[in-house]
């Protein structure tokens, strides 16, 4: 009878133990399922809060854009106004050195040809010796062939010359600017010295008319010829 009775104390409890195991299984399951859904409400809060937040952050990226690409339009302007501004400025600073150049203002150097005028060695008793000497005009011709050619500056025995120059015979002298000048006629300038040598020697050029005109005529091209600045008639050429 005590065994039986043991037998089914046991049974008893082993059905309550796990009828107890059932209970709390099943009580960590509701809590976890009430956990979970809560979890998942708290989650989809913050995403939703996360996804309000980007949304606001793209807007404020297109305006941010556009006042960038607006910024940037108006930086662009103004830097083609800057360079338009640099290059007006600088083709009046090259202006300004041109005619510099050409009223001789300011001392020059650069490449360039030589011309060198002289009286002829021979004179033909028969021959008038006026008829073998440098004039004014052979200077001048050589002069205007140079600048309709390109050159830079100009100088007659080492005078530069300027657009308001003036030459004239003086007896067996020329006159440059009012200051005497004997032959030989040193002609300088500077300019691309090919050029220059090419347009004097032209058939029937100037280096012709000259040589028919028994004018004696030298070229040499030089890699570096220097000039002073012009002064006017009365000032110190040191």
């Amino acid at each position: 009878m005590k065994v039986k009775l043991k037998s089914n104390v046991v049974i008893l409890s082993f059905v309550l133990l796990v009828a107890g195991f059932i209970l709390a299984f099943s009580f960590q399951l509701t809590n976890d399922n009430g956990s979970s859904e809560t979890m998942t409400n708290s989650q989809w809060e913050v995403e939703d809060e996360l996804r309000n937040e980007i949304l606001i952050q793209q807007s404020l990226n297109r305006n941010l854009t556009e006042e960038l690409r607006i910024i940037q339009t108006e930086m662009n302007r103004v830097e083609e106004d800057v360079a338009n501004h640099e290059r007006r400025n600088f083709n009046l600073v090259e202006d300004m050195d041109k005619l510099r150049m050409i009223t001789g203002a300011v001392a020059v150097k650069g490449e360039g040809i030589e011309v060198r005028l002289d009286d002829a060695e021979y004179i033909p008793e028969d021959q008038h010796a006026n008829n073998f000497i440098v004039h004014e005009q052979h200077v001048q011709q050589v002069i205007d062939e140079l600048i309709v050619t390109g050159a830079e500056a100009i100088a007659v025995n080492g005078h530069r010359v300027n657009h308001q120059s003036y030459i004239q015979c003086i007896g067996p002298v020329i006159e440059i600017d009012g200051q005497r000048s004997f032959a030989p006629f040193v002609i300088t300038a500077i300019g691309d010295s090919e050029q220059l040598e090419l347009a004097l020697n032209l058939s029937g050029g100037v280096r012709d008319q000259l040589v028919n005109e028994n004018v004696e005529v030298r070229m040499e091209k030089k890699n570096e010829i220097v000039l002073d600045p012009y002064f006017e008639e009365g000032e110190s050429l040191s």
